[in-house]
């Protein structure tokens, strides 16, 4: 039964990212509860990374697939276009207004984060081209980012591997340094931190490029698939002042890091800084059904509320606003509300954190251990003066999977993100397993 499935898999599905090699052992998964997936083949694995960043109220919600099927008894789908609209998603979008920022309070939903970024994207022209501004279309984006690899989103994607057999990428977009201490690719001038560097490189870049032709910045508050990179505390700071200096509009995308992921509902307020674009899915679903959008400043809903006929904004999704979607993401914020999982991530990333910061103390071979709330990561290197690389991330990534940990791995760094509902023994577990691949490998070489 199972070599059946493998073959009707291997025939007839081409998976995202697929390559035959990277498919030539897949991994079925039939069910799953908690923190936990099952496979056909009886094995039963943690999820360490909340499948893509998303399972933040972990496998088996009950409450979300009643909340999907009573609203598909009543009303499953039907087109948001201007001029209808249905119950889950007005309610949805009171709810959501001030929710992540009180300066953002109107909503255009989608299906997902790529979707959410292109839209944002275009949002910010027709906002510069309402204004009387319309040579005002460059994005600026960092090295590492990840936005989603639909064209335009794939063009803002920081990681290089994803872009060559689809160029050429649209134009306009642009990359600068991203703010990662451990290997900062940027110049620091005298008296200054990391994170004032990093913010300098959109200064420069806008300058370079010429503020009348820049449209926006956007940016992780923690690049996640780039490789969990925590910017310094005084970087978003200066790059809200930046943006205001330069009429560029400030992206923030949130896919990963919002609700509840980083120990804040939404991360930027950590930082005391607010976006005028926010990009958000995943969690607001916890991937029980797609959906995703943007949130938008009460000066871009005005710029679209005010326009003539003939510059209306002219944007669209089959999908937006889609009802059965939008209900179960009124559900799934209840749990994360009553269980307050914000403050869970806060906690078990801080267990996390501490755990993996030990492993380094006892492993030469952890050169960098990063994180915030729960997403973390765990750099690898052959020599730790030098920082220099040694292929360790990959074999042990697949200790960990023998063992019972799925996760990922971006470059040398082992990447870290399970389900926001995780306990304390649980995260024992995995640093356990953790500590148990690293040795199976050091102790081969």
């Amino acid at each position: 039964m199972i070599e059946d499935l493998l073959n009707q898999d291997r025939d007839h599905l081409l998976h995202p990212l697929h390559h035959p090699n990277s498919h030539a052992h897949p991994l079925i998964v039939e069910s799953g509860e908690g923190i936990y997936l099952h496979t056909v083949d009886g094995r039963t694995l943690i999820d360490g990374l909340s499948a893509l960043w998303n399972v933040l109220v972990g496998y088996g919600r009950s409450e979300l697939a009643a909340a999907a099927q009573q609203q598909m008894s009543q009303l499953a789908y039907c087109s948001n276009y201007a001029g209808l609209a249905n119950l889950p998603v007005i309610e949805l979008a009171e709810r959501l207004a001030g929710y992540a920022y009180p300066d953002l309070n109107y909503t255009y939903f989608t299906s997902g984060g790529a979707e959410a970024n292109e839209s944002a994207f275009k949002t910010a022209r027709y906002y510069w081209k309402r204004l009387g501004k319309p040579d005002k279309v460059k994005i600026i984006a960092r090295q590492d980012a990840y936005h989603g690899v639909t064209l335009a989103a794939m063009s803002a994607t920081g990681i290089a591997p994803y872009w060559p057999m689809f160029e050429p990428r649209v134009p306009g977009f642009l990359h600068i340094v991203a703010p990662y201490p451990y290997r900062f690719a940027g110049d620091v001038r005298d008296g200054e931190s990391i994170g004032e560097a990093a913010a300098r490189a959109l200064e420069e870049a806008i300058v370079r490029e010429g503020p009348e032709t820049v449209a926006a910045f956007i940016a992780e508050p923690v690049q996640g698939a780039g490789g969990v990179i925590v910017p310094p505390h005084d970087y978003f700071p200066r790059i809200r002042q930046i943006c205001d200096q330069y009429e560029v509009l400030f992206i923030a995308d949130e896919v990963i890091t919002g609700f509840g992921r980083t120990g804040e509902l939404f991360a930027l307020n950590r930082y005391g800084v607010q976006p005028d674009i926010l990009s958000f899915a995943k969690g607001i679903t916890s991937g029980y059904l797609p959906l995703g959008g943007i949130q938008l400043s009460d000066a871009i809903k005005e710029v679209i509320l005010t326009a003539p006929p003939a510059q209306t904004w002219m944007h669209a999704y089959t999908y937006s606003g889609h009802a059965t979607c939008c209900a179960v993401a009124l559900a799934n914020l209840d749990i994360i509300e009553r269980e307050d999982l914000s403050e869970q991530a806060r906690v078990m990333g801080g267990r996390l954190l501490a755990g993996l910061l030990a492993l380094a103390e006892e492993f030469d071979c952890i050169g960098n251990v990063r994180g915030l709330g729960l997403m973390c990561a765990v750099e690898f290197v052959a020599d730790r003066e030098t920082k220099t690389t040694g292929n360790l991330a990959g074999p042990i990534l697949k200790a960990c999977l023998e063992r019972g940990l799925l996760t990922r791995a971006k470059g040398e760094s082992l990447l870290l993100a399970p389900p926001l509902i995780i306990t304390e023994e649980e995260v024992d577990t995995v640093l356990g397993i953790v500590q148990e691949a690293i040795l199976s490998v050091i102790g081969e070489r």
